[in-house]
């Protein structure tokens, strides 16, 4: 896709193509850090789908996606670059025998040739005809400080390598930050971001998400699971699924040719749903004392009770 032929209506189509079901709030955001060159922080829940939207990008915009994990003790030389040592010394003892002068030989082995290049300088020096997506995930996992150094990398998109001098981008790369926020992002990051936060799906959106993802599941099904997980968000778990599970959920039912939703099923495959003991202990419970209304949902679809 031609980047200066985006528009938001055709950023939104191409993503459901993907079979990303996108509306029109994340649409606008994505076109206008495309088109002012701005990165894009997206903020969530886990397993709504932030990570999603760079990785789907990348296949519309028909180009390479660099994804940096972010975690802690995350430092520059990681995510910048680093120097390959063994192939220097390689290289050092072979000028000796060759040659016996080591010191020659030591200004020769600080050049790009032995640089081992990290998802930040790997992006900055790409030299594709379309710019790469760059995905910082997980940015709230790294350190604060790591983050301070990432405000000169996003303001600038050059680094300074001492024994080479500056490189700068020839092509501004797409950059996306996700954040569950297990801790709050400092101010100064977010000034040099777009933003936009993803919520929990609504029904209707997550019943296009399923159908979308699974077309030969039976809607009943779809409609079933959707409202299920509707319920059991606006209920105290120690971790609320988020889309991905709703996903996994699904491609579990169908794989169990199941078509249609009633407790012994809910309890077999919850695994999929919930990933703490304690939620699957709470969720047991609900469904004792019925406030998990299994009925009620299977009514909801205007589906029979099982």
């Amino acid at each position: 896709m031609n980047p200066k032929k985006l528009t938001i209506e055709n950023i939104q189509e191409a993503l459901r193509k993907q079979k990303y079901i996108c509306d029109r709030s994340l649409a606008t955001v994505v076109y206008l850090s495309i088109s002012v060159g701005k990165p894009v922080l997206l903020e969530g829940e886990a397993g709504v789908g932030k990570t999603e939207v760079a990785k789907v990008l990348a296949e519309v915009m028909e180009t390479k996606l660099i994804r940096l994990q972010c975690y802690e003790g995350l430092d520059a030389n990681t995510a910048l670059y680093e120097w390959n040592y063994p192939k220097q010394m390689l290289r050092i003892k072979l000028e000796e025998v060759r040659r016996g002068d080591r010191g020659a030989v030591e200004t020769e082995i600080f050049s790009e040739e032995y640089l081992v290049k990290r998802p930040l300088l790997e992006a900055i020096q790409s030299d594709g005809s379309t710019p790469a997506v760059l995905l910082i995930d997980e940015i709230d996992r790294a350190d604060m400080e790591f983050e301070a150094f990432l405000l000169e990398v996003l303001s600038d998109f050059q680094i300074t390598i001492p024994e080479i001098g500056t490189i700068r981008a020839k092509l501004r790369p797409y950059v996306f930050l996700t954040s569950n926020r297990t801790r709050e992002i400092h101010d100064a990051l977010k000034r040099r971001c777009l933003y936009h936060w993803i919520d929990y799906p609504t029904f209707e959106k997550e019943y296009e998400i399923v159908m979308t993802k699974f077309p030969q599941v039976r809607e009943r099904l779809a409609r079933q699971i959707c409202a299920f997980m509707q319920q059991v968000r606006q209920m105290n778990f120690y971790k609320r699924p988020g889309v991905a599970e709703t996903l996994d959920w699904a491609a579990a039912l169908i794989t169990l040719s199941r078509h249609e939703l009633n407790e012994k099923t809910v309890q077999e495959t919850m695994g999929c749903v919930f990933k703490h003991r304690e939620d699957l202990h709470h969720l047991q419970e609900e469904l004792a004392r019925h406030k998990l209304d299994l009925d009620a949902v299977v009514k909801e679809t205007g589906a029979p009770a099982a």
